[in-house]
């Protein structure tokens, strides 16, 4: 076992495993019709969702939500990340600081049928020009009134004119409030039944109740969203992890060439080798950082402990997925092979949630400012 679970932490993780078992058989048919499960299937998973108490699991259980730990969430993360296709995506989890903020009239309209399941929110702070860059968000917020009208091609997140222009701000609204178009919807490389589409804000009159938090508070919240997010896809990445070892092993077990299996060539031993060793190390910093979350770790620490664990699992995942590709040779470059999709899958989580190369900026800046002991000591 890579870190001590409770009875209660193995059950929960048992459950979740079940669920994504239910999933796997349908990834090819789901890679081959734009990531959708069969309508039967996803009843059937839903279902079990349901039953296991997995709805809304990061919010609190006064709120409807499961109250889970964050050491729980990785648990459960840790097996959506089994399968590809993003089919156990439909364990949702709001933005988990909603309910810090939410005014009583943004719970009773967004957050609570959220965590019923009764809505689904879009989140996204990025713009065309503007990426890890938020100084460079070109949309507006302009007060009139009791009222903002917004403008930009973006969602959720937009910088203010007036007496806190160049700070920003966070707006919630319905999709089908007057002004927002849809510009397109992207191919991307992964296939997935959740869409990114581009909206455009065209003078959207938005009542200042639908503003989240203080004017120049939007970004605090997206860092706590960013926060949570980056443990999260660190979770995914060891559950991806797992799956690609444990296939490519069987496999290379079972593949036969030159009278031997291919798991007794030492090139191959290598590769599985360092793998396995990627993934043990990766469930180790991925499970510690939760627990520390949940033993109350200095905020700023658990800042660069879930950029630290984000940036090493999610380029531990690339590695591990680029060398199963390899074991599993010719196969391994068709889409109905397990490792070509998460070949393709994992790439993004360098990207979304803040780049490799920002995890890194934050790493270097926590250490210059706490030192390694800080970040990287014994804990005593």
């Amino acid at each position: 076992m890579s870190h001590p679970l409770s009875a209660e932490e193995i059950e929960i993780q048992a459950k979740a495993r079940a669920i994504v078992d239910e999933l796997i058989p349908y990834e090819v048919e789901a890679e081959m019709n734009g990531g959708r499960l069969p309508d039967d299937a996803r009843e059937r998973a839903e279902k079990m969702v349901h039953e296991a108490g997995f709805e809304a699991i990061n919010m609190p259980k006064e709120l409807g939500g499961g109250g889970f730990t964050s050491l729980q969430q990785v648990l459960v993360q840790e097996q959506v990340g089994r399968a590809t296709n993003a089919l156990a995506w439909l364990i949702h989890t709001p933005a988990s600081w909603l309910p810090q903020v939410a005014t009583d009239f943004q719970m009773q309209r967004w957050v609570l049928p959220t965590i019923r399941g009764e809505k689904r929110e879009c989140y996204a702070i990025t713009e065309e020009g503007a990426g890890s860059d938020v100084d460079a968000i070109l949309a507006t917020a302009r007060r009139v009134g009791d009222d903002y009208v917004l403008n930009g091609v973006k969602w959720h997140v937009t910088s203010t004119e007036g007496p806190h222009a160049g700070e920003h701000a966070m707006f919630v609204m319905d999709i089908d409030t007057p002004g927002i178009r849809v510009v397109r919807v992207p191919e991307y490389t992964h296939t997935i039944d959740h869409h990114h589409a581009i909206l455009a804000f065209e003078d959207v009159r938005v009542p200042a109740t639908h503003r989240i938090g203080d004017e120049g508070d939007g970004m605090h919240f997206a860092y706590e969203w960013f926060r949570y997010e980056r443990l999260m896809i660190a979770a995914r990445c060891c559950g991806a992890m797992d799956r690609l070892v444990t296939e490519a092993t069987a496999f290379a077990k079972e593949r036969v060439v030159g009278g031997e299996p291919l798991v007794e060539r030492q090139a191959i031993q290598f590769m599985l080798a360092d793998s396995l060793s990627e993934l043990w190390a990766s469930r180790l910093m991925t499970y510690r950082t939760a627990r520390e979350i949940d033993e109350g770790a200095d905020v700023k620490v658990q800042h660069a402990h879930c950029s630290i664990a984000k940036l090493f699992v999610s380029e531990a995942a690339g590695r591990v997925a680029d060398r199963c590709v390899q074991i599993f040779g010719g196969r391994g470059y068709m889409r109905e092979n397990v490792a070509e999709r998460f070949f393709r899958e994992l790439r993004v989580e360098r990207i979304w949630e803040g780049t490799s190369e920002i995890q890194r900026i934050i790493i270097a800046d926590q250490l210059a400012k706490r030192g390694v002991e800080a970040l990287a000591g014994n804990g005593e």
